[in-house]
């Protein structure tokens, strides 16, 4: 078990939780229809029901309760270095009554512990946020790959290196200057970036982004002692090392070329003629702004992938995003649509899909019950639904039922 008074990590965030703790938990009122997008975003033709444990590793303050809340039939796991983190979570267990989650003080590179057999590995695996900072990401990732389940998955986030260059620049100006996270330093730096110069690159994330609303939120983004960037081609190494295979995205239209405004450029054609990983590098030296790449992935031997094949849509359920939204302000619009289609999560701003009003018809009509036959919906427009993340698909026996 790391030792906060040796590991500068595990130190760090006895001292600075993240995220910052919360007092209670507030869940999607549409609590089922939530829960079976995301786990149809992963698994399109399985079963929500077979999913037993959910490993949470590094899961801070509130994620391993937030899974368990979500996921009430599965038994979840969170595990941390930091004992402030694990505090604050049984203290979420107990007000929220929550008794489908067990929480342990544990680095990830000795999660192994937690398995005594086949039955006692995990179906899904959450890591986000924590990887990046490990002295030794391979042997993280490895880890974890190693407790994963037959057909199970990991979702993965690291951070990523163009959209946080105004992080950067502002990290290496605090290590030059030697501010620490304590509350003196850390409140000196706040009035300091009160006055940065227009244009900062970092300005947008101060104004926008949760990371900068609090003094440990500030200092987990610009003082903690260990994190590093990966590149999508990066990323993938990481993956192949650690004996995972990359599945998708989880949401994959900021990747896409025929996705937002380079499906309007002479470029689209010849990005599209790229393997996909290149596209996927591609678009990230494009956009300029990715600041974390989340992935779905599986165990290197695992046949799935995560899309679905085109050959089950018929059949299939398409189900609606919580995130999507419809504009359907026709000065807005350009001749001929009937609507923009979008997902509000979605940080850029171009990834919308103008839809006539056959296919607005069709979107509407999606109710999560019926296949995409039953719609009377082109498959091909469906296909689009799915690279803009505005629909995943229900390919289980029954789910039309």
């Amino acid at each position: 078990m790391s030792d906060a008074r040796t590991d500068p990590i595990a130190a760090f965030y006895e001292a600075h939780p993240y995220p910052p703790p919360v007092e209670e938990l507030t869940i999607a009122a549409d609590l089922e229809s939530d829960r079976r997008y995301a786990h149809h975003r992963i698994w399109p033709a399985r079963s929500a029901e077979s999913v037993r444990r959910v490993l949470v590793a590094g899961c801070g303050t509130s994620q391993a309760a937030r899974h368990a809340m979500r996921n009430p039939g599965a038994e979840v796991v969170g595990i941390d270095v930091s004992t402030t983190s694990i505090e604050h979570t049984r203290r979420l267990i107990e007000q929220h009554g929550i008794t489908n989650l067990r929480v342990e003080q544990l680095a990830i590179e000795q999660v192994g512990s937690l398995v005594d057999s086949t039955d006692s590995r995990f179906d899904h695996i959450v890591c986000t946020g924590v990887l990046h900072h490990l002295a030794d990401p391979v042997a993280g990732l490895s880890a974890l790959a190693g407790v994963l389940d037959l057909g199970g998955a990991v979702t993965l986030m690291v951070y990523a290196p163009h959209g946080r260059y105004g992080v950067t620049l502002l990290q290496k100006y605090c290590r030059l200057l030697g501010i620490t996270p304590e509350p003196g330093d850390i409140a000196d730096l706040v009035g300091a970036l009160r006055e940065l110069p227009v244009g900062h690159p970092i300005s947008r994330a101060l104004r926008e982004t949760r990371d900068f609303q609090s003094d440990d939120a500030l200092a987990d983004a610009l003082l903690n002692p260990r994190d590093r960037t990966y590149r999508v081609d990066e990323l993938f190494d990481l993956l192949v090392r650690a004996g995972l295979r990359f599945g998708r995205w989880q949401q994959q239209a900021p990747y896409l070329p025929d996705c937002g405004s380079m499906s309007e450029t002479p470029h689209c054609d010849r990005l599209l003629d790229l393997p996909e990983p290149e596209q996927y590098l591609a678009m990230e030296y494009y956009r300029g702004t990715i600041d974390r790449h989340t992935v779905i992935a599986f165990a290197a031997d695992d046949t799935q992938s995560g899309v679905i094949d085109p050959a089950l849509l018929p059949g299939a359920v398409p189900i609606i995003d919580p995130g999507a939204a419809v504009v359907d302000d026709t000065d807005r619009l350009p001749r001929g649509a009937a609507a923009a289609l979008l997902n509000r999560s979605h940080p850029a701003s171009d990834l919308v899909l103008f839809v006539g009003p056959n296919e607005l018809d069709w979107f509407r009509s999606i109710d999560g019950h019926r296949t995409v036959t039953e719609l009377g919906a082109d498959t091909a427009f469906i296909e689009h639904l799915i690279r803009h993340d505005l629909v995943v698909i229900d390919a289980t026996p029954g789910a039309s039922s």
